[in-house]
């Protein structure tokens, strides 16, 4: 039989569970997507890029982190808990060590995001202040967006629409429908990671009243959810064809192969621990989409 080695507390390798390195594609997707799209229009600049990636990773990270303090603080992380152990109920970081690791991390993501004004102009301060007060009101402060089921549209607006757009402007310096579209693609697969968590803890949720669209729609919409949002990026990016990009039109098509492996998943599961595994999946899934329209950009 073997043995989990135990996570020594405040350790390096605590701090890395706590910023659950499986939900980093949703920070990688986003700025991949529209730097292709910038590539495609033969105007990708790789140090705006950088600058967008390392700050999308920093507020993935923080998101995390302030998720693991703020569900600490208001008990909804438990003994029933199904979903990977969190660092501070599980004692692996203190409650104001992870504070200060949030603010740490916010801090980086400002710093490097600061670098973006020189190519955005200073509305990217603005953006970059959205972004931090938008991550903290997911979970913190007295009307918490993930309890009251607007958890899904934060994920589409800040994982997908704002990151997508935003990285796609520092490079071009012009919105266009088609990044817009692109962050639809992006977004409605990254709210899938949301919606295998949510489907994974609809009864404790329930219990703590955390009101997200599966307690209130209930399972077999979770399902149905799940599945809808890959066809409909999958149906979206046959719009680029109109921009003159039909590889980027056809290949996201073959992401619909592990959608739909990792849906029957989930529909043969149904409850408990043993969804954890579609956690990785669907994170691999966003990346590899991220990936084929990529690809499909530069053909």
């Amino acid at each position: 039989m073997t043995s989990t080695k135990p996570v020594l507390k405040n350790s390096l390798k605590a701090w890395v569970l706590a910023a659950r390195p499986k939900t980093l594609a949703a920070g990688v997707a986003p700025v991949l997507v529209a730097s292709g799209l910038a590539a495609h229009e033969g105007r990708f600049n790789v140090i705006p890029a950088i600058l967008c990636l390392v700050f999308a990773v920093m507020a993935q990270v923080a998101s995390n982190f302030a998720n693991d303090y703020f569900d600490y603080v208001k008990k909804t992380d438990n003994e029933e808990r199904l979903g990977p152990a969190r660092a501070v109920s599980s004692g692996w970081i203190d409650p104001m060590q992870m504070l200060i690791g949030l603010t740490v991390v916010i801090a980086v993501a400002c710093f490097f995001g600061m670098g973006l004004v020189f190519y955005g102009g200073w509305k990217m301060i603005l953006v970059g202040i959205v972004c931090v007060i938008s991550l903290l009101a997911y979970t913190a402060g007295p009307w918490p967006l993930a309890y009251h089921g607007l958890g899904d549209v934060f994920v589409l607006l800040f994982f997908g629409f704002v990151p997508v757009v935003f990285t796609y402007y520092v490079q071009v310096g012009v919105f266009t429908p088609m990044v817009f579209l692109a962050g639809a693609v992006v977004g409605l697969q990254s709210v899938n990671i949301l919606v295998v968590n949510n489907y994974r803890d609809r009864d404790t949720d329930k219990k703590s009243r955390k009101k997200t669209t599966i307690v209130v729609f209930g399972e077999a919409f979770g399902r149905r959810f799940y599945l809808m949002n890959g066809f409909i990026a999958c149906l979206l990016s046959l719009l680029f064809w109109l921009d003159k990009a039909p590889w980027a039109a056809l290949l996201p098509l073959l992401y619909l192969i592990p959608h739909i492996s990792t849906w029957r998943k989930m529909v043969r599961i149904r409850q408990g621990k043993a969804l954890n595994v579609l956690l990785g999946e669907t994170a691999r899934n966003l990346l590899l989409l991220a990936l084929l329209l990529t690809i499909g950009f530069l053909l």
